[in-house]
């Protein structure tokens, strides 16, 4: 049974890469966590998607590759070592390539001290605008595009 809840959650990403990449793309879920949600939907919609987490799909092969583009949700911030992680990420791209995240920034509008996002002990790293745009400037990528909590890299 489909988790429509879940799809709502993902549909962001679904959205911005079907309006970005044509169908047969390359594509990478990276997190993609025990069910891959979001890479099967992908695959419905006619990607080429490759599925990676170091958990549950530890597919060394897949960190091989080049893809048009990748995919992360809610995963950016387990990021123990993010400098490294998103070094990897970025080299994983093909030059026309792309990096879809989402997660939840934080703002100055938010009350840390009851945020819930920072509550959950697997969140072990928090992202502001300013982060995303030094990851922008430190690493090459040419734009980055913040729209709520979907983050949009691109490397042309």
């Amino acid at each position: 049974m489909e988790d429509t809840g879940y799809y709502q959650f993902v549909s962001p990403i679904i959205n911005e890469v079907t309006s970005l990449f044509p169908i047969g793309s390359l594509g990478l879920d990276f997190g993609c966590g025990h069910t891959p949600v979001l890479s099967r939907h992908l695959s419905n919609e006619g990607f080429n998607m490759v599925e990676y987490d170091p958990i549950f799909f530890d597919d060394k092969p897949a960190l091989k590759a080049k893809y048009n583009f990748i995919v992360t949700c809610e995963v950016v911030e387990h990021f123990y070592n993010p400098f490294d992680e998103f070094k990897r990420l970025y080299d994983l791209l093909k030059p026309e390539g792309r990096l879809i995240c989402k997660t939840h920034p934080f703002e100055k509008e938010i009350d840390f001290a009851s945020w819930y996002y920072k509550n959950d002990p697997s969140h072990v790293f928090i992202y502001q605008r300013k982060t995303f745009e030094w990851i922008q400037d430190f690493f090459g990528f040419k734009n980055v595009k913040i729209n709520d909590r979907t983050i949009t890299f691109s490397k042309y």
